[in-house]
């Protein structure tokens, strides 16, 4: 057997190609529209400092169900991942089974926003944007859907005001910060939170950023890019490639308070295990938590391992809770083609038995 059999009429083929794809994609590069951030239709409906509560417009021909949907994202990077491309969006898949979807913008923290704490977020923002939308349809309680740390803050939220949420579908959601394979938790233990927080004032956005590439280096850092040369003759993918590269670079800087409280609760306490966390008086407690809830986690995902999510089940008074398991990683289950054939109907599905006025 020959180990390494490189015929030079192959090799030059080859080099010819690779040539030709990189002058194309220097051509499709230079000639790509400007990238939008999301692509289904909204409009602002409420507003609070740099927070927007956008409603998105309900598809010709689809009825919206009666019980509203909000979905809460995480603090860093930018709610546009769940609608990053036409045939790859979470949010216009839910659209396509009624919900009525509404979401939170947390915009960009600057230095007026510094002392901003947990309590102000969850028990001021979110409760705020909840009242707005039960007082618009009339209702005494809503759906909602938090994302990986806005997974954790619906979690603080429903229990600490059950009355309001009907259903709580969580995705890629941290319960279990001690949960095995968890890096970005075991890096986080070993940080002088208060240094950096009094340091720094809001923690840069940049940081954090580079600090989540880090987990995976070599495939987020470097191989991407040797692949993208694949996809550089293809307009359409080239913009779909510079959409998720403006999202992973788009990452606000976070309030200094929150991001205190957060990463030494939660990532240095395991507040939701061990109990602790404290918002304005009261102290979280999952038990306090009865509604239905949907637990949705990613098998392959390096930011919160399907053990830090799977905690749950056993925290909650919930008499009627499910889970789904996603064969993929922490993106992958919003922007994947099976998770738009798996995910996201299921989520509507789950909601829509659930959710009758």
């Amino acid at each position: 057997m020959i180990p390494i059999d490189i015929r030079p009429d192959k090799l030059a083929e080859e080099m010819l190609d690779y040539t030709r794809k990189l002058g194309q994609g220097m051509e499709n590069l230079l000639n790509a529209d400007k990238i939008d951030t999301g692509v289904s239709p909204k409009h602002p409906v409420y507003k609070e400092d740099k927070l927007v509560l956008y409603r998105y417009d309900t598809p010709e021909g689809i009825t919206p169900k009666p019980v509203p949907l909000l979905i809460v994202y995480a603090l860093v990077n930018r709610p546009y991942m769940a609608d990053i491309q036409e045939d790859r969006s979470t949010i216009k898949g839910l659209l396509a089974t009624g919900q009525d979807v509404y979401l939170i913008d947390w915009g960009y923290p600057d230095g007026a926003d510094r002392s901003l704490t947990l309590d102000d977020y969850i028990n001021g923002y979110i409760d705020n944007c909840v009242d707005f939308i039960r007082e618009s349809h009339g209702l005494d309680a809503i759906n909602i859907l938090g994302i990986c740390q806005g997974g954790a803050f619906s979690l603080m939220y429903t229990s600490m005001h059950q009355e309001k949420v009907k259903n709580l579908v969580t995705m890629v959601t941290p319960v279990d910060f001690e949960a095995p394979g968890n890096l970005l938790a075991s890096w986080t233990r070993a940080m002088d939170i208060d240094l950096a927080v009094d340091t720094m004032g809001n923690v840069p956005g940049e940081l954090l950023n580079w600090t989540f590439l880090s987990l995976k280096p070599f495939s987020l850092t470097g191989q991407k890019y040797v692949n993208m040369v694949d996809l550089l003759d293809d307009p359409d993918k080239v913009k779909n490639f510079l959409r998720m590269e403006k999202w992973i670079f788009d990452s606000p800087d976070q309030a200094g308070e929150t991001f205190r409280q957060f990463a030494k609760d939660f990532f240095q306490k395991n507040g939701f295990i061990n109990g602790g966390v404290v918002l304005g008086d009261r102290e979280v407690n999952l038990k306090d938590l009865t509604c239905p809830i949907l637990n949705i986690y990613a098998l392959q995902d390096h930011l919160v391992p399907p053990d830090a999510s799977r905690a749950l089940k056993t925290l909650t008074s919930s008499s009627d809770y499910s889970e789904l398991a996603f064969p993929g990683g922490h993106i992958g289950i919003y922007v994947s083609g099976k998770a738009q054939k798996e995910v996201t109907p299921s989520i509507g599905k789950w909601l829509n038995e659930r959710s009758a006025a």
